[in-house]
């Protein structure tokens, strides 16, 4: 007679079934275990990840406000600027300024208040003033505006204009932003005017209701 085979037994299917379902119970424990972890981690990762936005953001402004604040002790900044310089005939100028910053970037100066007297020592001196302008010694280049006023010793007239380029290699003054005059000679309008030989010669150009076109060489 063969015994029966122990397995098969209710008893031992009940085991069976014991195990699976404490198998399970422990596979669901493990799971709340992680659900409970994740609910706890979550929230400060989030948290970190904010945190590190907004440090970051704000580094980025500190730096950027130090980069700034860098340039700007770069400028050389000066009260009462005076430049001298002559042209290329020998003549000289001076370039003078309420104050005047030099941009690190270009090397130009930007003028507050600017003067300048061409063929200064001589006889006749041109004077230019103005609002604001830029120098650019490189260039050598002077550009002032607005309000500029032209005080000519050579021929006597007061110009008024937006706009005047100076050139210091050959003290050509020019502007084509039109202008306004008073002289000897009365009052004239012109759409562009040419200062040559430092004030000794004015030539004026018209278009449209400006008509004007002549040379005052006094």
């Amino acid at each position: 007679m063969t015994a029966p085979d122990p397995l098969q037994t209710p008893e031992a299917r009940d085991g069976k079934d014991e195990a699976r379902v404490a198998a399970a119970g422990r596979r669901w424990r493990q799971r709340s275990r992680r659900v409970q972890m994740l609910r706890r981690v979550l929230p400060v990762v989030i948290l970190l990840i904010a945190g590190g936005t907004v440090t970051w953001v704000v580094y980025r402004s500190v730096i950027s406000g130090a980069e700034r604040k860098a340039g700007q002790d770069q400028e050389i900044r000066l009260d009462r600027a005076m430049f001298h310089g002559q042209d290329d005939q020998g003549r000289r100028f001076v370039i003078g300024a309420e104050g005047a910053v030099r941009d690190p970037d270009t090397g130009r100066f930007r003028l507050v208040g600017p003067v300048l007297r061409l063929n200064l020592g001589g006889r006749k001196v041109t004077e230019i003033t103005a609002d604001g302008g830029t120098y650019d010694q490189v260039a050598r280049t002077v550009t002032i505006g607005p309000n500029v006023r032209i005080s000519d010793g050579g021929s006597g007239f007061s110009l008024a204009t937006p706009e005047a380029v100076v050139d210091t290699g050959t003290g050509i003054v020019t502007g084509s932003k039109g202008v306004q005059g008073t002289g000897p000679l009365g009052t004239l309008s012109a759409s562009s005017y040419v200062i040559r030989d430092q004030g000794e010669r004015i030539e004026f150009r018209g278009s449209g209701g400006n008509k004007v076109r002549g040379t005052i060489n006094p």
